[in-house]
């Protein structure tokens, strides 16, 4: 399969990609964004994550009382998180299915979209997304989103090339704005035991006025905008937009 802008994300997260993403999250940071999440959400609810990586929120919420559902395309980490489940006898669910096509109506008290995921979609795709999660969720229920991605958060703080040692993992990042398209190009390089890898991905890039706008359209108003998981307000510049929406 040939990696587009429109498709990166089907293939992307697998292997050395996915080997980073679990080093870099920390217990500490899931448990404080699972206290966010429950601040917000409120109560031991069913709920939705999507897309849910390898689980971290949806684990830590289940441990917690919440009965959660999780969707991802990538296969390795819904194994992954599926064993994880099993093996502390968890009433979570891991499904492998694509985020913009969800089947459920009217089922979930809330939902989220966290991990900076957010933008992997171009428009169409975005606004397929997030009607099929609002058909999703039952009347009053909220969906919250975390996203760096967002043109206030991504813009004032961008940098051109920067690189991470984590672990035993080189990760190197090479960006481009593109300024036509609202959309970052992203080349990342790992390098690990001698190997290296190059692969590229996309954010498409949103002010929150349009983001507001296009969960309007879904039925999704806007309700609360945080710069952090301590709720602090969001401003020009914060790093991450946490976003608190309810169904109509």
């Amino acid at each position: 399969m040939t990696t587009t802008r429109a498709n990166w994300f089907e293939s992307f997260f697998e292997g050395v990609a996915n080997d980073l993403w679990r080093k870099c999250m920390s217990p500490e940071q899931t448990r404080a964004e699972a206290d966010f999440l429950e601040k917000v959400l409120g109560g031991k609810s069913r709920l939705l994550d999507v897309p849910c990586g390898n689980g971290r929120h949806a684990l830590e919420l289940a441990r917690r009382g919440c009965r959660v559902t999780g969707v991802d395309i990538s296969t390795e980490f819904v194994q992954e998180a599926t064993r994880a489940a099993a093996a502390e006898q968890l009433n979570v669910e891991f499904l492998q299915g694509d985020m913009r096509r969800l089947k459920w109506e009217a089922e979930f008290d809330g939902a989220y979209c966290f991990g900076n995921s957010f933008g992997y979609l171009e428009f169409p795709d975005m606004i397929l997304f997030l009607r099929s999660l609002a058909r999703a969720l039952k009347p009053g229920a909220r969906f919250v989103i975390q996203t760096g991605s967002v043109a206030e958060t991504l813009l004032p703080n961008l940098e051109e090339r920067v690189w991470y040692q984590v672990e035993d993992i080189l990760f190197a990042i090479s960006n481009k704005y593109l300024a036509a398209e609202s959309c970052l190009e992203t080349e990342t390089t790992f390098v690990r035991n001698g190997k290296t890898e190059v692969r590229k991905f996309w954010h498409w890039v949103y002010t929150v006025g349009e983001l507001r706008r296009m969960l309007a359209e879904a039925g999704l108003k806007t309700i609360e905008l945080y710069g952090s998981t301590d709720m602090q307000p969001f401003a020009l510049g914060s790093h991450y937009l946490h976003l608190v929406a309810q169904k109509q």
